[in-house]
């Protein structure tokens, strides 16, 4: 089994006012002289949890973490059909990591997270190069409409029991599913808080359907989560999915080049069925430098040989400056 570091408390935490009303939770944890490292979470929506601070030594690592807006501890919380969703996307959230960095006074941070964390981790470093030093991403994804499509239309041939159930959640949707995010983003804003709960309900249980492979039924990552936090999360995923994250269309693999003189880590799973590894492997491509390892009995949640490589990339990262 897989050694995780030991559990550590945050010495410094605070609420950043990023602006429009929004304030984002941030917290760091480990030596304040340490490698300045930031946990970009997944969702989007789903806000960081304790168990991410264990992934680095912290005894030489400053390890930065906060939640996006909308979700987690951040304010107002996207699960109040009041606030207001406007001021809440991609370029938003890249500037709230920088206003972070510049609160902080650092220089320079590795960037580590997956998923969509892994969107919003290229879409920053594209952006600010000069601050990042080290990129580590298990579950490579860069939110292309055609990654959005597969992962709520295409992956449907493989599950088609549930795929039923969650086109039945958006009536209207053609049997083909166009649409249905768009649908989805709909119910969620809906003024019934019993649309917007059935709505959310239903959209996790087609996220548990996809990872069934991985968790053979046994846990239910989304399902099983308090019910502000899947509202937030449900409302958020279908706003950014539905609106292709606000990125063009195949931008971060066009503009990996940007990346070149970064270090970076790519993990993924040979077996994700909700983000396949095509994507990692055009990114690895793309990135000069870049390493991809592909774990041949890994999915989207990873595996023990998954968290291993995580850890020895960022132990290996820890002692460079």
């Amino acid at each position: 089994m897989t050694e995780l570091y030991a559990p550590v408390e945050p010495y410094a935490r605070g609420m950043l006012d990023v602006g429009d009303g929004n304030h984002v939770y941030w917290e760091e944890c480990g030596n304040p002289e340490g490698k300045p490292a930031l946990v970009v979470h997944g969702g989007p929506g789903s806000g960081c949890r304790p168990g991410m601070r264990r992934l680095f030594d912290p005894e030489r690592y400053r390890i930065v973490l906060f939640d996006q807006r909308g979700c987690g501890r951040s304010t107002p919380h996207a699960s109040d059909p009041a606030t207001d969703m406007r001021h809440n996307t991609t370029a938003h959230l890249i500037a709230d990591m920088e206003r972070l960095r510049e609160r902080l006074s650092i220089d320079r941070w590795l960037l580590y997270g997956g998923s969509w964390g892994s969107t919003l981790i290229l879409a920053y470093a594209q952006t600010h190069p000069e601050r990042v030093s080290e990129i580590v991403i298990p579950a490579v994804t860069t939110t292309r409409r055609c990654e959005v499509d597969w992962l709520y239309r295409g992956a449907g041939r493989f599950f088609p029991e549930a795929w039923d159930r969650f086109l039945a959640g958006a009536p209207g949707v053609p049997a083909d599913g166009e649409g249905v995010v768009a649908a989805y983003a709909r119910l969620t804003e809906d003024p019934d808080p019993a649309v917007r709960a059935k709505a959310t309900a239903d959209w996790c249980a087609w996220e548990d359907a996809v990872l069934l492979i991985e968790t053979k039924g046994v846990t239910t990552p989304y399902t099983g989560r308090a019910d502000l936090a899947k509202l937030a999360l449900v409302r958020i995923c279908a706003r950014y999915f539905g609106h292709g994250a606000w990125l063009e269309e195949g931008a971060l693999l066009r503009d990996a080049g940007r990346l070149a003189g970064i270090p970076g880590v790519l993990i993924h799973g040979r077996i994700d069925m909700a983000a396949p590894v095509d994507t990692a492997w055009a990114l690895a491509k793309a990135w000069p430098g870049a390493e991809l390892t592909v774990v041949e009995d890994a999915g989207h949640m990873g595996s023990d040989v998954t968290l291993d490589l995580i850890l020895q990339a960022l132990d290996r990262f820890a002692g460079a400056r």
